[in-house]
């Protein structure tokens, strides 16, 4: 790695509107620091950009002086792929305004934004934009992705709502990606991931949603896991457009609803939430409650700013994370027999094991018609995380989703998943996700825009291989 001296970091300091850290200076430890706390990593240093023309300047200092570049936005990548040893790292996090517009139901959202800044902004108008369903999750890592949670099955993932964004590319230059202007990059980074440069905005479609939702939680022990499974998919089965369900094993948490001699044990929770009429909730709260009694419950209507912090605390920064994902088409005897066998053997209550239910609006989009890495048939999304406080926990529970995942594996919808639940990329796991036809396009599309797979740090994508440059006849 080059040698920065003094001078050059002074030469990007003047051209940085925002701030720019080297290791001797107060702050740096801030700002390299990453929500993974598996990750001590110490950048050559890092830019916190406040305008697009900043992370330009980023980026053409990095390639300048041959160094890599890591980028983050919230900082929650369980690879710890946003700080990388001695790169520039650009840090988006002073990059976090939102802007709505409620009369067109649009918002401009910066590159550094957390999810709860967006919905703190937009629930102010009761509007709100797919997301996931940890407040302090970035929206740019989570939208390039994909984007999936609660409001999925009635408005599609993050990435069918977005309009437009602001992309600073590899050769530095600022452009607007939009179904007009640079459609094919536009394409590619709703769900191609960070490949194709840095996200400095961008702007989603709005729906109105809350402010108040119906929200219904019910956890019944390990030893019914089986029949719960069985009820889900009954429900699901005839699930209504305005209700979404998901599935958590966890242990039951520390609040007042749950008896003390019920907290922290292990079971598998139900979370049943209505965005329509009261009534179509309360009726699918009173059939659980009737075939499948829970040992604890919570049934109340709560605004959807809440609903969407509910896992913070459970994903606290400084934890220690792994995670893998898995897509399967139904919850088959088969599966459910493989849940019922492997979500006893984790042993930290931090790690959990999430169903999500992918249909309705997701199933409408072709699935050519985004980046995404993954079909657009019904399908739950199965996430598998090891989450722990200590080394000893981590290892062991990260073995857990390893194995899980294995056992999972001839039931799934391929080798592929869901590229924002994983942690590792081997190379032909990133091309399962996105499929033979689908990866040789973003390829293409790479080799246009990153030439020299400058992004890299992320479920990469290699640029296809450049025709050799044709000799003129004169020589």
């Amino acid at each position: 790695m080059p040698q920065l001296i003094s001078v050059d970091v002074e030469n990007l300091r003047k051209n940085v509107a925002g701030s720019v850290f080297s290791p001797e200076d107060p702050g740096y430890d801030d700002a390299r620091r990453m929500w993974n706390g598996q990750y001590d990593r110490r950048p050559a240093v890092v830019v916190q950009p406040v305008t697009a023309a900043d992370v330009s300047s980023a980026i053409t200092f990095a390639r300048e002086h041959d160094l890599e570049i890591s980028v983050r936005g919230g900082a929650h990548s369980t690879g710890g792929l946003c700080v990388i040893d001695g790169s520039v790292h650009i840090n988006l996090s002073l990059m976090n305004s939102v802007t709505v517009d409620p009369r067109t139901r649009r918002c401009r959202v910066g590159g550094g934004a957390l999810l709860g800044d967006r919905d703190t902004a937009t629930q102010e108008h009761g509007l709100a934009a797919p997301a996931g369903i940890v407040g302090h999750t970035g929206v740019g890592g989570l939208t390039l992705g994909g984007g999936m949670g609660w409001l999925t099955r009635k408005h599609g993932l993050s990435i069918d709502n977005l309009i437009s964004a602001e992309v600073v590319t590899a050769d530095g230059r600022i452009r607007t990606a939009s179904p007009e202007k640079e459609p094919d990059l536009f394409w590619a980074i709703r769900g191609g991931g960070g490949n194709f440069g840095v996200v400095t905005s961008f702007e989603f479609q709005l729906h109105p949603v809350g402010p108040i939702v119906q929200f219904g939680l019910f956890f019944w022990p390990l030893e019914q896991v089986t029949d719960v499974l069985r009820l889900t998919r009954e429900v699901v089965a005839t699930l209504a457009p305005e209700l979404n369900v998901m599935i958590a094993g966890v242990n039951a948490p520390p609040a007042p609803f749950v008896p003390a001699e019920h907290q922290g044990r292990p079971g598998i929770m139900l979370l049943v939430t209505g965005f329509g009429p009261e009534a179509e909730h309360a009726e699918l709260v009173d059939r659980i409650r009737r075939e499948r009694p829970p040992l604890v419950e919570m049934v109340t209507p709560i605004p959807y700013a809440q609903l969407q912090q509910m896992f913070d605390e459970a994903n606290a920064w400084g934890l220690l994370a792994y995670d893998k994902a898995i897509y399967v088409k139904e919850l088959s005897d088969d599966v459910i027999a493989v849940v019922a066998d492997q979500l006893p053997r984790k042993s930290s209550p931090h790690s959990a094991m999430f169903f999500f239910r992918l249909d309705g609006a997701y199933s409408e989009v072709g699935d050519d018609a985004t980046a995404f890495s993954g079909g657009r048939t019904p399908r739950f999304t199965v996430f598998l995380l090891a989450v722990a406080d200590n080394h000893e926990a981590y290892r062991a529970d990260r073995d857990w989703v390893r194995g899980f995942w294995d056992a999972l594996l001839p039931l799934g919808m391929g080798k592929g998943s869901y590229v924002n639940g994983e942690t590792e990329f081997p190379e032909d796991r990133v091309r399962a996700s996105y499929g033979e036809a689908k990866y040789e396009r973003l390829a293409r599309i790479k080799a246009a825009y990153d030439p020299d797979n400058v992004f890299r740090h992320n479920g990469n994508i290699k640029p296809a291989p450049q025709p050799p440059r044709q000799r003129s006849a004169t020589g």
